[in-house]
C-alpha cells in the first residue's frame, strides 16, 4: 500500500447513533435503513441480489442513479501529475536505452509492480441529492507493470516492458457499460456514503469495487494480484492477462490479505482476512501446492480492525490487532467510518502455525499505526517483530469540514514529525519509523524500541525473501520525501534505506545507509533480488521503478545492495511514464 495502497475497505454493518450534525429528516431515514429490522433484509440483498431483484428493478435503479447522480473527476494537482493513470499497452516492447551494465549473475525473471490506475480518467466524486462521496486515494483499478529480463544464447540481456489492467468482475461491469457505475463508498457525506452502499448492493450484489491494485503474490508457480477486500486474481505472467479469481478450490471465500507470507521450510502460505461481519478475523494456512486450505481459524475478535499484513516465524503466525477501527456508527456524526483511535487497545498475537483462538498468546502494546512488517523471527524465548510504526493513520481524513480541510489535513500529515506535537493538529501524523517489539513467550514481557531516528520517515519495507520468518541482518525501506509529500498530499519516496539490524546496541538506533535519488525523482515498488549463487544475505540488488518529475521520464534502477550508496549499476529508461504505485515482486 502503497505508502501502501491499501484498497477499498469493507464497511461495518451496525446500528447508527443519532446526531445533530445532519438534518433530522435524514437522520430518521438513516436510522430506519440501518435499524435492526432492516439489517436482515440488507444482508439478504447483499448476498443474494440475483434472486431478490428482478431485471426490471435493476434497470429502474440504474435509471435512478443516472438521473440523481453525477460523476465528476477529482482534480489532479500539478504535484500529483504522476499519480494520474496511463493507458494499457497492446503488447510488450523491447527496451534498448540502458545505461550501465546488467550483471551476468542477475537472475532471469520478471519484475512486477502493482498500483492504482483508475479507468475513465481518474478517481471519481459522485454528487447527488444525498451529498457527495468520493474514492479514496488508494482506489483505482490495478495495473501490473512488468519488466522481463531474459538472456539470449549469446549471453546478452534482452529486456522488455509491458503493462495491463487487472480485469476483475467489477472492472468488466464498468468496461461493458463504458462509464462509471459503482458509487464511491469510502469517504464523504454520511447519507451519500450510505445510499452508495445500498445502491451498489442492490444493483451489483457488491458494496464496492474489486481493485486488485496493491501487491503481487507468487505461490506454487502462480501469480496473483491482490487487494485485501476481495479474493486474489490470477495473472498470466507472460501476457499479464487476468485468468480469474482464486478461492483455493472453494476453501477460502472471504477477503485475503495483501501480504500473505510463505512459512519457512514448509512452503505453506499463511494468509488472513478481516471482515465487517463475524467472524471479524480469520487465519488460513494454504498448502504448499496451492490446492487446499489446510487449516483455518476464527480468532474470535470482538471488533473489526483494518489489518494490512500478517507475520510468520519458524513456528508461529504473528497477528496485528491495532485500533484502526471500521465502524459505521461514526458516519452519523459526519466522520470517516475508518478511523484510528489511540484510546483503544493495541495488541500483537503469537499463534502456533495451525493453532486456534485459544492458542494465541496476546501482548498488549502501545497504540500506534502499523501497516507493514519488515520481518519476524524467533530468538531464545522471544518472538521479534520489526515493522514500520506511525503515530497516525494515512487512510482516514479529517473529522470535521471534510471537503474544506481534506487537502490541508493530508498535507500536514506528511510534514516532518516533531516529538510532542499535538495529535489533533495532524502535523507529522504519517511520519513512520522502523520499530522493534520483543515478545517473551514465557514471561509475557514486551520490550519495545525504535530502530531508526527522526531524520527520515520510511515505509514499504522489504528484505531478502529467503529470510522471511528467520533472523536476518539487513532490511530495506523506501524513504519518504516529507516536503514533496506534504506539497502533494500524497506519499512520494525520494530514496531507499538499508537497515543494518545487528549494528546498534540494545538502547541505541541501528546503522542506516542511504541511497538518495536525484532531486524531484521518486521511487515505488522496490524489491530485493538475490544474486544467483550468492553466499551472503545482501548479495543482490535493489530494483525499483523511478520517475523524474523534471523530465517526466520513468526508469528502472538496479542498485548493488553491497555498494548501496554508489550510483546504480544500471538504469533502464522506459518508453512511457509509469505512475507511482504500491508493492513490487520479482519472479525468477
Amino acid at each position: 500500500m502503497g505508502t501502501s495502497n491499501f484498497g477499498t475497505l469493507p464497511l461495518m454493518r451496525c446500528t447508527l447513533e443519532r446526531s445533530s450534525s445532519i438534518p433530522k429528516k435524514s437522520n430518521n431515514l438513516i436510522s430506519t435503513l440501518l435499524s435492526s429490522s432492516f439489517k436482515p433484509l440488507l444482508r439478504e440483498l447483499q448476498h443474494n441480489v440475483p434472486t431478490t431483484l428482478k431485471e426490471t428493478s435493476v434497470r429502474l435503479l440504474d435509471a435512478f442513479v443516472d438521473l440523481v447522480y453525477e460523476f465528476k473527476d477529482q482534480p489532479w494537482l500539478p504535484s500529483q501529475a504522476n499519480f494520474a493513470p496511463v493507458e494499457e499497452r497492446e503488447e510488450a516492447i523491447v527496451l534498448y536505452n540502458i545505461h550501465g551494465i546488467i550483471p551476468h549473475d542477475f537472475p532471469e525473471g520478471v519484475y512486477l509492480r502493482n498500483g492504482a490506475n483508475p479507468i475513465f480518467g481518474g478517481l471519481k466524486i459522485a454528487e447527488s441529492i444525498f451529498g457527495k462521496s468520493s474514492q479514496l486515494w488508494v482506489e483505482g483499478e490495478g495495473m501490473i507493470h512488468a519488466m522481463y529480463f531474459k538472456k539470449g544464447s549469446n549471453g546478452h540481456w534482452n529486456i522488455s516492458y509491458n503493462n495491463k489492467l487487472v480485469q476483475t468482475g467489477t472492472f468488466q461491469v464498468e468496461k461493458d457499460r463504458k462509464r462509471p457505475a459503482f458509487l464511491p463508498t469510502v469517504e464523504g457525506d454520511p447519507l451519500a456514503v450510505l445510499s452508495a452502499i445500498l445502491l451498489n448492493s442492490w444493483r451489483f450484489g457488491k458494496m464496492t469495487k474489486e481493485y486488485a491494485n496493491t501487491s503481487c503474490l507468487i505461490h506454487s508457480g502462480r501469480v496473483y494480484a491482490i487487494t485485501e477486500n476481495h479474493l486474489p486474481f490470477e495473472i498470466d505472467i507472460s501476457t499479464l492477462q487476468t485468468l480469474g479469481s482464486w478461492d483455493v478450490n472453494g476453501g477460502w471465500t472471504r477477503p485475503f490479505t495483501s501480504h500473505a507470507k510463505k512459512a519457512p521450510h514448509s512452503g505453506e502460505l499463511v494468509t488472513m482476512g478481516f471482515d465487517p461481519q463475524k467472524p471479524f478475523f480469520e487465519v488460513g494456512i494454504i498448502s504448499a501446492d496451492g490446492q487446499k486450505v489446510a487449516h483455518k481459524a476464527d480468532l474470535k475478535f470482538n471488533r473489526c480492525t483494518f489489518c494490512h499484513e500478517i507475520g510468520v516465524t519458524l513456528r508461529y503466525n504473528v497477528i496485528l490487532d491495532f485500533p484502526i477501527m471500521l465502524d459505521a456508527r461514526v458516519l452519523i456524526k459526519g466522520k470517516s467510518f475508518i478511523k484510528y483511535d489511540s484510546k483503544e487497545f493495541a495488541r500483537i498475537g503469537v499463534m502456533p502455525r495451525h493453532g486456534d483462538a485459544d492458542s494465541v498468546t496476546w501482548f498488549e502494546v502501545e497504540p500506534c499505526v502499523v501497516f507493514h512488517i519488515l520481518n519476524c523471527y524467533e530468538e531464545d524465548n522471544e518472538v521479534v517483530v520489526i515493522a514500520c510504526r506511525a503515530p497516525g493513520s494515512i487512510l482516514s481524513g479529517p473529522d470535521h469540514d471534510f471537503w474544506e480541510t481534506k487537502n490541508e489535513w493530508f498535507s500536514k500529515g506528511f510534514k516532518h514529525f516533531v516529538q510532542g506535537s499535538d495529535e489533533s493538529s495532524a502535523d507529522g501524523l504519517f511520519f513512520t519509523r522502523v520499530h522493534e517489539w520483543r515478545l517473551n513467550i514465557k514471561s509475557g514481557q514486551v520490550k519495545s524500541r525504535f530502530l531508526t531516528g527522526s531524520q527520515f520517515s520510511m515505509d514499504f519495507p522489504f528484505i531478502n525473501e529467503h529470510f522471511t520468518g528467520l533472523k536476518n541482518q539487513f532490511g530495506y525501506a523506501q524513504i519518504v520525501d516529507s516536503n514533496a509529500s506534504s506539497v502533494a498530499g500524497l506519499a512520494k519516496y525520494g530514496g531507499i534505506a538499508k537497515l543494518y539490524l545487528e549494528e546498534g546496541e540494545a538502547e541505541e538506533l541501528i546503522k542506516v545507509e542511504y541511497h538518495m535519488l536525484p532531486r524531484n525523482t521518486f521511487c515505488t515498488g522496490a524489491v530485493f533480488v538475490a544474486k544467483t549463487c550468492g553466499n551472503e544475505e545482501d548479495d543482490g540488488w535493489i530494483i525499483t521503478f523511478v520517475h523524474n518529475e523534471n523530465t517526466n521520464k520513468s526508469q528502472v534502477y538496479m542498485i548493488d545492495a553491497k555498494h548501496f550508496s554508489n550510483e546504480p549499476t544500471a538504469t533502464i529508461t522506459l518508453p512511457r511514464r509509469v505512475p507511482y504505485g504500491f508493492h513490487g515482486a520479482f519472479i525468477t
